[in-house]
C-alpha cells in the first residue's frame, strides 16, 4: 500500500509558477507510475500530466503541455509538477495519484488505472 500527501499549493498570480510535490510512503515507490490530477467544483477530476515508473516517459493533457513538468526522484519516493505560466483556468484542486505498473515506460492518463489517491492541494491562480 501507498500513502501520497501532496504539498506546494497555494495562491499565483498569472504568469506565474508553481511546484507542487508529493512524497509517497513505502519501500516500492519505484513500481507504480504516478499521475497528477485535478478537480474544479462541479467538474469530473481530470488529468493533467502522467510519468512512468522509471522516469522515462511523460503525458501531458493538452491544456498544460509545454508549461508543465512532471518529473520523480525514486530514491527519495517524490513526484513533483512543476507548473509555469499559470492561468485563471488552472485554479483547481491538484491530487497526486499512484498506478500500479508492470511494465516500466508505461504511463496511465485513464483516473481508473489508478489505486492510490492523495488528500489533493489548492491550487489558486488570481487573474
Amino acid at each position: 500500500q501507498v500513502q501520497l500527501v501532496e504539498s506546494g499549493g497555494g495562491l499565483a498570480q498569472a504568469g506565474g509558477s508553481l511546484r507542487l510535490s508529493c512524497a509517497a510512503s513505502g519501500r516500492t515507490f519505484g513500481t507504480y507510475a504516478m499521475g497528477w490530477f485535478r478537480q474544479v467544483p462541479g467538474k469530473e477530476r481530470e488529468f493533467v500530466a502522467g510519468i512512468s515508473r522509471s522516469g522515462g516517459s511523460t503525458s501531458y493533457a493538452d491544456s498544460v503541455k509545454g508549461r508543465f513538468t512532471i518529473s520523480r526522484d525514486n530514491a527519495k519516493n517524490m513526484v513533483y509538477l512543476q507548473m509555469n505560466s499559470l492561468n485563471a483556468e488552472d485554479t483547481a484542486v491538484y491530487y497526486c495519484a499512484a498506478a500500479v505498473s508492470n511494465y516500466g515506460f508505461s504511463v496511465y492518463s485513464r483516473e481508473a488505472s489508478y489505486t492510490y489517491w492523495g488528500q489533493g492541494t489548492q491550487v489558486t491562480v488570481s487573474s
